[in-house]
Formats: structure tokens, sequence, C-alpha cells
């Protein structure tokens, strides 16, 4: 996974975040993050505000449909973020903009849709067929809210629907590891 940091320097330093709404402030910047990462052809896979160890953390993950995310990237969404958020975000933090990495679990339904035709590794609740397999790997064909996942199992060799409900995990895979 390739990172860039940036820690905030600001003099609120000690403003208690208590005060302020996680959500909202997410909500207030998610627009100059995504407006950002598509003037560098970039895609928003996820944005989380958390605090580990006394210190929060802002994290972009970033991917491209096109390329491999490298660390030119990163650098560059950082470089050009910096700033914007230093006026929006009221106390210190880390900045760290990496790839979502090859092994990453999805985590929304939107993710589904960014990773389309790539290979992921599926657990669910119960097998799709009368094969009795709930472990599996597939690739990603579509997704629909209503239908569920559509992916391709390469033992079968046929596309399969998957409801939402009966996914009990769905991550990125890579046979290269």
């Amino acid at each position: 996974m390739k990172r860039d940091k940036h820690y905030k320097s600001q003099s609120n330093d000690n403003a208690p975040f208590e005060y302020i709404n996680k959500r909202e402030l997410l909500e207030k910047i998610t627009p100059l993050i995504d407006n950002t990462l598509m003037r560098f052809g970039l895609i928003p896979v996820e944005t989380e505000l958390v605090k580990e160890n006394h210190r929060w953390f802002l994290r972009i993950f970033i991917y491209s449909t096109e390329r491999d995310v490298n660390l030119d990237d990163c650098e560059n969404v950082s470089r050009s973020l910096s700033d914007f958020l230093e006026e929006l975000i009221p106390f210190k933090y880390y900045l760290e903009v990496s790839s979502p990495g090859i092994e990453r679990k999805l985590k929304s339904d939107k993710e589904y849709l960014i990773f389309k035709g790539k290979d992921i590794f599926l657990k669910l609740k119960e097998s799709p067929d009368e094969s009795g397999e709930k472990q599996f790997v597939a690739k990603i064909v579509d997704f629909d809210e209503n239908e569920g996942l559509t992916v391709y199992t390469y033992k079968d060799k046929i596309n399969i629907i998957i409801k939402k409900d009966n996914i009990i995990s769905a991550k990125l895979y890579s046979s290269e590891i």
C-alpha cells in the first residue's frame, strides 16, 4: 500500500473533538476530495476519519480503472488537498492517501461497481447452488441494489446472482500473492 502522510499543524490543536459531528465533517470535505480526485483521473473508494492511539487520521483510499495507483498519485492528491483540508478540519490530524490494496475487503455497495471486472474471494451464508460451496473466487460482473451481486464463477464458468444479505464478506483477490 502506498502512503503519503501530512501532519496538520494548527493553532487550535486542543479543540475538543467531542463538539464536532464526524459525519457532518466528512459530508463537508467529501465533495472537495471527490473533485480533486476527478482532476487526477482517480476514484474515491473510501474516506474515513478515525482516532488511533490518541491521534486523528483522515484516510483516503484512491483507485484508477485505467492504471495502477502509484506514490506520485498519493503525493499529488495529498498536496492538492492539504491546504483546503486545514481550513475545514479544526483539529490536528494525519492525512494518509493510499491505494486500496490488492486484498481489500469490500465495505460498501459502490465498491462492487468500482471494482467491476476484478476477482474477489467470497464468503457466503448459503451456497448459491447445489455444490454446497460457500467460499470461492469469482469475477465481479455487475451489482444491482435490488438484485444483488452478479459474479462469474470460474469453476462452473457461468454468471450467478448472489443476494446482498447472503454475503458474509467479499475481498479483492489476487493470485499473485
